[in-house]
């Protein structure tokens, strides 16, 4: 019997193999080199009024619920990021990686790492790097009608090739291909590899509605990035859930709303309630804030997870980053809404910040912006400081998503905070500023603009920790180019 099953197991490697080498014929890696930077446009929901779509513009580094796109490598003195690229007439998403070389002030001509073959943000790619420099490409899908990559590099801290990595995953104690993955946070411990966060869609399995999917939320580890876990599930609450994670050390949370059952339409549309789990040891144990250990998933929506109950107070929540301070207590970044559709009538967007004390969650609002998808970073460094930069100012396309960026301080625990705007006069919204793992001073915060109501160009930007704000060249003549510092702290 055990020489039938080992040889047994050795066939179903053996076709898995075989797979995976016709998929590796049917796989396009150009490891082209553009020259020059542009961002993907894209847009959601069409609406019958003059903000024309529920959220749209220029969305490279979107959504919130991607991570990371950037990362500083202390050993080489480079910021490397990836973003999602647009071929010439904007039709199809690219994903693009590059860096910014801190010892030089330079970027290089990106990499096009793959077409994606699709013009949905929601495709956009995420990057990780492991400790031995190897630089990983992780590309999702919306959904399950395109497949999911994992790309790598063929030489440590180098962008010149990637490589396809066909990946497998454990499913009901067999080894099999996995091929599709959404929404996906990558966070890497040096001891002990990749645990991936992400979004699964499940039909079936909402109540009078087979057809439509849930969103599953949930996690998988590898120890080399392409062997991966059984998947497990966080949650699984009605109609789903979005979540944004943070990381400290092996210390990693996770924040989510969730989706309620909806007759007519999606219950997305309806996101509510703030939650927040832990883990400290890969997934093995999951706590919420005070330590209580919590079973996964989570099936209810009063539970021991739960940070507050914005439901009873008919707001929608909308989570746009997670940080731990110096205690490595969580603290959450999110905005309330009274609705879904672009406008002022569900306004105002108000900003908070959900500090866990030891004891309680302190809630304190930020301040108010005119988009539910006005999406910023949060920082806590080492002395106690709170950074905020996000697209807080109304922008030229008002109530359109993004806006003008704003550096926002404060120095007590989010009780009190002062401004700084970084940009100004634009004539496209700025939106989505994404916050590098072990962000340096030099490159802080990453985002693109675009038209908020029609299809336009898109332009790469980064700022630095003090708030100059620089351009990605869109055309190159050279291999390498300095960016152009186009909004500097004095305001000139």
């Amino acid at each position: 019997m055990s020489t039938l099953l080992h040889r047994s197991g050795v066939c179903c490697l053996i076709i898995i193999l075989l797979v995976n080498t016709s998929l590796a014929q049917s796989i396009s890696t150009p490891n082209l080199k553009e020259t020059g930077y542009s961002g993907i446009w894209y847009s959601n929901e069409p609406s019958e009024n003059e903000y024309i779509y529920k959220y749209g513009g220029g969305l490279a580094t979107y959504p919130a619920n991607h991570y990371p796109f950037s990362v500083y490598a202390e050993k080489v003195n480079k910021t490397f990021f990836c973003y999602g690229g647009a071929d010439s007439e904007g039709k199809t998403l690219y994903h693009m990686v590059s860096y910014f070389d801190h010892t030089t002030g330079q970027v290089p001509r990106p990499t096009l790492v793959m077409d994606k073959q699709t013009d949905n943000a929601h495709d956009n790619p995420v990057m990780n790097i492991d400790k031995e420099g190897y630089i990983w490409i992780f590309s999702t899908s919306n959904g399950t009608l395109r497949p999911s990559y994992i790309h790598k590099s063929t030489q440590p801290y180098d962008i010149s090739e990637f490589e396809a990595v066909f990946a497998t995953k454990i499913e009901q104690g067999e080894t099999v291909p996995m091929d599709n993955f959404s929404y996906l946070q990558s966070w890497y411990q040096p001891d002990k590899g990749f645990i991936n966060l992400f979004t699964h869609y499940q039909t079936g399995v909402i109540p009078g509605q087979q057809e439509k999917p849930r969103r599953t939320i949930g996690f998988m580890t590898s120890t080399d990035g392409s062997s991966y876990s059984e998947w497990q599930d966080i949650a699984r609450i009605e109609e789903g859930h979005y979540q944004t994670s943070g990381q400290s050390g092996n210390l990693l949370g996770t924040s989510f709303n969730f989706h309620p059952f909806v007759k007519e339409g999606n219950g997305l549309n309806y996101r509510t309630n703030l939650y927040y789990l832990q883990t400290d040891d890969f997934g093995e144990i999951w706590t919420n804030a005070s330590g209580d250990r919590l079973t996964i998933p989570l099936k209810d929506v009063q539970n021991m997870a739960l940070v507050r109950d914005y439901q009873s107070e008919g707001l929608l929540v909308y989570i746009n980053d997670l940080e731990f301070d110096s205690q490595n207590r969580p603290v959450i970044l999110y905005l309330t809404s009274k609705g879904y559709e672009a406008g002022p009538e569900n306004g105002p967007r108000t900003w908070h910040t959900a500090r866990f004390t030891g004891n309680e969650w302190e809630i304190l609002p930020v301040t108010s912006s005119d988009n539910n998808y006005d999406m910023g970073s949060l920082y806590i460094d080492s002395q106690g400081t709170w950074r905020i930069i996000g697209p807080t100012d109304a922008g030229p396309q008002k109530y359109n998503t993004g806006g003008e960026m704003v550096l926002w301080t404060s120095v007590d625990q989010g009780k009190n905070w002062t401004s700084r705007k970084l940009t100004r006069n634009s004539s496209h919204n700025h939106s989505y500023a994404r916050k590098p793992v072990n962000a340096n001073e030099g490159f802080y915060a990453f985002w693109a603009d675009g038209h908020g109501r029609e299809k336009s160009v898109s332009t790469l930007y980064f700022s630095d920790r003090s708030g100059n704000v620089y351009r990605l060249p869109a055309h190159m003549d050279g291999q390498f180019s300095k960016p152009e510092l186009i909004f500097n702290v004095h305001g000139n």
